[in-house]
């Protein structure tokens, strides 16, 4: 079991997260159940599925939520441009809160990445019958700084 607050991808997301709740007390009452609601659901769902995903056994599940995660992010970045469009978001507040968005979307992206290598590793490993290797290749994460903010040991 991985803990969700040593990747520094979980930790950008949450603090987007809290942006855009602060952002999104501005917006009006009556789409306080609608836009309101989405977006803030779209933006906590990304941390939640990275949260989870740490919470279980293997890779391939691990692998299974940041697709979740990646997908709630396209659907934060739909309700952002919604926002803006409508007059609830200023320009400024959009144009910051998409672009963190975009960086969280590459970071998503680079996890996965990842997770999948060091999958297809181990399926290639097992079918030649050899060792397979550690979860989370040590090389391929200091590789991939933008993944974790720890320094790993080993």
């Amino acid at each position: 079991m991985r803990n969700y607050r040593d990747l520094q991808v979980w930790s950008k997301a949450y603090a987007l997260t809290l942006e855009l709740y602060k952002l999104s007390r501005e917006f009006p009452k009556d789409e306080l159940y609608g836009l309101t609601a989405q977006l803030r659901r779209s933006a906590t769902s990304i941390g939640a599925n990275l949260a989870e995903g740490c919470g279980r056994r293997g890779n391939s599940e691990m692998a299974r939520f940041v697709k979740i995660a990646l997908g709630s992010a396209s659907e934060l970045d739909h309700h952002l441009l919604l926002s803006r469009d409508l007059g609830f978001l200023k320009t400024g507040d959009y144009e910051r809160c998409a672009k963190e968005l975009t960086s969280r979307r590459k970071m998503l992206a680079a996890f996965l990445g990842a997770i999948e290598d060091e999958l297809a590793l181990k399926a290639k490993s097992a079918a030649r019958g050899s060792v397979v290797l550690p979860e989370w290749p040590r090389a391929k994460l200091r590789n991939a700084k933008l993944l974790f903010s720890v320094q790993l040991k080993g």
